[in-house]
C-alpha cells in the first residue's frame, strides 16, 4: 500500500500496514468520522431489521431478569455476532447507546474491509474511491438491517485482503478472522473460503493455465446450481438477473435511486475504458485479471444460484441470496476500479454521485424516522406492557421494509406481539406456546405484518398500529376485537407491496427463513 497512489515493491504485510497507518492516520480518522454521519443524522438509524435486533436484545435483558415468562435463550454459534455485540454494549451502556456504537463498528468494519481489499487488488491505497466505497457501505444490505451478514462480509473482506498480499506465516492472520466471520454469518465464511482458494490457485498456476482455472470455477458454480436445485426446495433467483451487478445496492427507497445506480455504472465503465485504452498503448493491464475474474465469478453465481434455499431443520434456510451476493459484486467492482490509475476527475465525479445519493437517503430516512416517532407517541399513551402489532407498508417502489420500526418503538413501553424472531425458532430468543408476549407461530407473525391476521379471543387485549392516510406517513392506533382482521382500517400508499424480508415462497410449497 502506498499513500501517494503509486505502486511500490511489496513489503512484509505488518510493516506495510504500520507504515500506512502511521502516515495516513489523520485522513483515516477524518474519513471514518464522515462515513459515520448517516448513523447520527437522525434520532434513530433507519435500517429495516435493526429494530428487530434491538427489540430482541431487550427481550434477552427481560429474560435474564425473569420478566419475560415463556421466553428463553437458545445458544447459537452462528448468525449472532451483531446480537452479542448489542447485548454486551446494551448491558453496560443501555440499548440506545449500544445501537449507535454497534452499528458504527459494523459500518467501519465494512467500509475499511472493502478499502483493504481494494488495496490488496491494486497494491495502493484507493483514496480516490472513498465516495464509491461509502455508497456500497450504505447500500441495500445495510438498509435491510442484515447486520450479522454485513459484519460477516466486512470481516471476510479484511481476511481476503490479508490472504491476498501476505506471505508465509503472515497468512495465519487471515485464518484468525474465520471464527468471528462464522459467528456473524456462515455465508461470509463460504464466500471467503471460495475466494481465498481461487486467489491462491491463481497465484500458483501458469499464466496460460488461468483461463482453465476460470472455466473450472464456472463449472463448479454450475454443479452447485444443479446440486441445490435437485436436492433442496429452492426459489429461483430474482429477475432480470442483469440488473444485479453491484450497483443495485444503491436502489433503496424508490425509483429515483436508479438514476444514482446508473450514474455509478457509467462512471465505472468510463473509468475502466479510458484506463484500459491507455494501458494498451503501453502493453500493460494484467493487474485487472484477478479482480475481473472474481467479479465475473460473483456475477455468474448471482445468475446460477437460487434466490433462496430451504435446508432441513435445524439449519436455517438461506434467503435473499441474489440480493446478498450483490454486496460482494459491488466490493469486487471497487477492486476493479481500484486498479485504474487515479485521476482527479475520478474523485470529483464519484463524490458528486455520492452527494446525490446521500441527499436522497437523508430525505427518505427522515420520513421513516418521523413515522417511528409517531409510534412512540402512540404506544406511550397505552397502559404499560400492552401487546401491540403493526402493519406498515413501505413507500411505493421501495426495496427497503419499514415494518420493524414498531419493534424498536416498543422497547420499554409495550410488547411487539407480531415480532417474527421468537416464533421462527432460528434466533436467540425462543418462545413457548401460550406465552403472553409473542405469537409462537412464525406464519401468524407474517400474517400480522401483511394485515391478514384474524384476531383470536386469547390475544386480547391487543392494539394495532396502522397507516391511516393515503400517503402512508400518518399512523394511528386502535384496540382490536376478536374475529376481525388486524389491518381492516389500514390505508396504504398506492402500489406499495408488503414483502416481509424473511418469508420467501420456495419450490415445494415450503417457506424459507433468512439468516440476518
Amino acid at each position: 500500500m502506498d499513500d501517494t497512489g503509486s505502486e511500490q515493491p511489496q513489503a512484509p504485510l505488518f510493516a506495510a500496514v504500520r507504515h500506512f497507518v502511521h502516515q495516513g492516520w489523520p485522513r483515516i480518522l477524518a474519513i471514518s468520522a464522515l462515513i459515520l454521519t448517516p448513523c447520527f443524522w437522525h434520532h434513530e438509524i433507519v435500517a429495516s431489521d435493526l429494530g428487530s435486533h434491538l427489540y430482541n436484545a431487550w427481550l434477552v435483558e427481560l429474560i435474564h431478569r425473569g420478566q419475560a415468562p415463556g421466553l428463553w435463550i437458545a445458544p447459537l454459534d452462528t448468525n449472532v455476532l451483531f446480537d452479542l455485540l448489542l447485548s454486551g454494549l446494551g448491558s453496560a451502556l443501555g440499548l440506545a447507546v449500544a445501537e449507535k456504537i454497534a452499528v458504527s463498528i459494523s459500518v467501519l468494519i465494512f467500509f475499511w474491509g472493502i478499502f483493504a481489499l481494494v488495496c490488496a487488488a491494486a497494491r495502493r491505497a484507493p483514496w480516490f474511491l472513498t465516495p464509491a466505497i461509502a455508497l456500497v457501505t450504505y447500500g441495500w444490505t445495510f438498509h435491510l438491517g442484515l447486520f450479522n451478514y454485513y459484519l460477516s462480509l466486512g470481516l471476510s473482506f479484511f481476511s481476503l485482503a490479508v490472504w491476498w498480499r501476505a506471505r508465509g506465516w503472515e497468512r495465519l492472520l487471515a485464518a484468525a478472522f474465520a471464527p468471528f466471520i462464522l459467528l456473524a454469518h456462515p455465508l461470509g465464511l463460504v464466500w471467503l473460503l471460495a475466494a481465498a482458494a481461487y486467489v491462491r490457485i491463481h497465484e500458483t498456476v501458469r499464466r496460460q493455465d488461468r483461463i482453465v482455472l476460470f472455466g473450472l470455477a464456472v463449472a463448479a458454480i454450475g454443479l452447485l446450481h444443479f446440486f441445490l436445485f435437485r436436492h433442496y426446495p429452492v426459489q429461483a433467483a430474482a429477475k432480470p438477473f442483469y440488473s444485479f451487478n453491484g450497483a443495485d445496492q444503491l436502489v433503496l427507497f424508490g425509483e429515483r435511486y436508479r438514476f444514482v445506480a446508473r450514474a455509478l455504472l457509467v462512471f465505472a465503465a468510463l473509468s475502466l475504458t479510458i484506463d484500459l485504452a491507455g494501458r494498451r498503448q503501453h502493453r500493460t493491464g494484467s493487474d485487472y485479471a484477478l479482480p475481473a475474474q472474481l467479479y465475473l465469478l460473483t456475477e455468474i453465481a448471482i445468475v446460477l444460484l437460487p434466490g433462496a434455499v430451504a435446508f432441513p431443520p435445524p439449519a436455517a434456510a438461506a434467503a435473499l441470496l441474489t440480493e446478498r451476493l450483490t454486496s460482494v459484486s459491488a466490493a469486487m467492482g471497487c477492486c476493479l476500479l481500484g486498479v485504474v490509475r487515479p485521476r482527479k476527475w475520478h474523485l470529483a465525479v464519484s463524490a458528486a454521485i455520492a452527494a446525490v445519493f446521500f441527499s436522497f437517503l437523508y430525505q427518505d430516512t427522515s420520513l421513516v424516522d418521523k413515522m417511528e416517532s409517531q409510534i412512540v407517541q402512540l404506544v406511550s399513551g397505552l397502559p404499560p406492557d400492552q401487546r401491540v402489532m403493526a402493519t406498515i407498508f413501505p413507500p411505493p417502489g421501495s426495496r427497503v421494509l419499514i415494518q420493524h420500526i414498531i419493534d424498536r418503538a416498543c422497547i420499554g413501553r409495550c410488547f411487539s406481539y407480531g415480532n417474527y424472531e421468537p416464533g421462527a425458532g432460528l434466533f436467540r430468543v425462543r418462545a413457548l406456546a401460550g406465552n403472553p408476549l409473542v405469537v409462537t407461530d412464525y406464519h401468524l407473525a407474517v400474517a400480522m405484518e401483511r394485515g391478514q391476521y384474524v384476531v383470536r379471543p386469547e390475544d386480547l387485549p391487543l392494539y394495532q398500529v396502522y397507516q391511516c392516510s393515503p400517503s402512508g406517513r400518518e399512523l394511528c392506533i386502535r384496540s382490536l376485537e376478536a374475529g376481525e382482521e388486524n389491518d381492516r382500517l389500514g390505508v396504504h400508499p398506492q402500489d406499495s407491496v408488503q414483502s416481509p424480508g424473511v418469508l420467501l415462497p420456495v419450490r415445494g410449497g415450503l417457506g424459507g427463513l433468512s439468516q440476518r
